[in-house]
């Protein structure tokens, strides 16, 4: 089965105007994301996680290498990849349901779908009774609701997420998670997320894939075989592959962070 997402080699470097010298973020990456599949991506800081997802978005362009997204070589953002980022990127003018419907605008699809498809996703994400207050009547959670609610409504293919509940407060992160385990599950979206949060990487992803410390390769890829029923954090914390899980990917992590650290002390002597 071809991969509804292909990196091959990629290689990025950019330019640190406070060094002024040139670092290289990724280094001969590759990763096939297959259609449907939810990935979460996790490393030490700096590793090139976030740079790759922009990369696939088409928001920049690698130095070395390409990325395919069905087969087709990514050069600039589409309409099959939307992206959800940290901040609350939504429109401080607009209403829940002007903010859901903005992609559809863009796209010009007739009101009567537009308003539909508003109406499904306001459901899908628990903002009925809101549809139209503006985001400074919001709480952070439902704000990025309305977020994440904007960017599946545009249907594209691929979903890729920049650490969206970094900023939340914990008991706001946890429900925001298992909403996104259900959507996941009632949307069947290609879905590349980053994350700092090696739990959170456990209960959202089909697949954890491990980075190396800067410049960013796969260290490691480890499906997660976990029913996504049981994917609740009260039932969660009771499971022994999750504890498991989590301790060999935090090894790895830690493994990361000790040779990154090797590698400066290398530097400073």
């Amino acid at each position: 089965m071809r991969a509804k997402i292909s990196v091959e080699r990629i290689v990025h470097e950019y330019f640190n105007p406070s060094t002024w010298q040139r670092v290289r973020a990724l280094d001969g990456l590759s990763l096939d994301v297959p259609d449907g599949e939810f990935v979460c991506l996790v490393g030490p800081s700096g590793c090139g996680k976030s740079t790759l997802l922009y990369l696939i978005a088409g928001l920049t362009r690698p130095t070395g290498g390409r990325i395919l997204v069905d087969g087709r070589e990514v050069v600039r953002p589409g309409r099959d990849r939307g992206m959800v980022f940290q901040e609350f990127a939504i429109l401080p003018w607009r209403t829940v349901e002007g903010n859901i419907g903005h992609g559809l605008e863009i796209a010009q699809i007739p009101r009567p779908a537009k308003e539909e498809t508003v109406r499904r996703y306001v459901a899908l994400m628990g903002l009925s009774g809101f549809e139209r207050k503006y985001p400074h009547e919001l709480s952070g959670g439902m704000r990025q609701r309305v977020a994440v609610a904007r960017t599946l409504a545009a249907d594209p293919e691929v979903v890729l997420m920049d650490e969206p509940f970094a900023s939340l407060d914990a008991q706001t992160r946890n429900v925001m998670q298992e909403e996104l385990v259900r959507i996941a599950l009632h949307e069947r979206k290609t879905i590349v997320f980053v994350t700092h949060s090696v739990d959170e990487a456990i209960i959202l992803g089909d697949r954890v894939v491990v980075l190396t410390h800067r410049p960013g390769r796969v260290k490691a890829s480890m499906p997660i075989e976990i029913p996504r029923e049981r994917r609740r954090w009260d039932v969660l914390g009771a499971e022994e592959r999750f504890v498991r899980y989590r301790q060999d990917i935090l090894r790895m992590i830690r493994e990361e962070f000790d040779a990154q650290e090797r590698a400066a002390e290398a530097v400073r002597a």
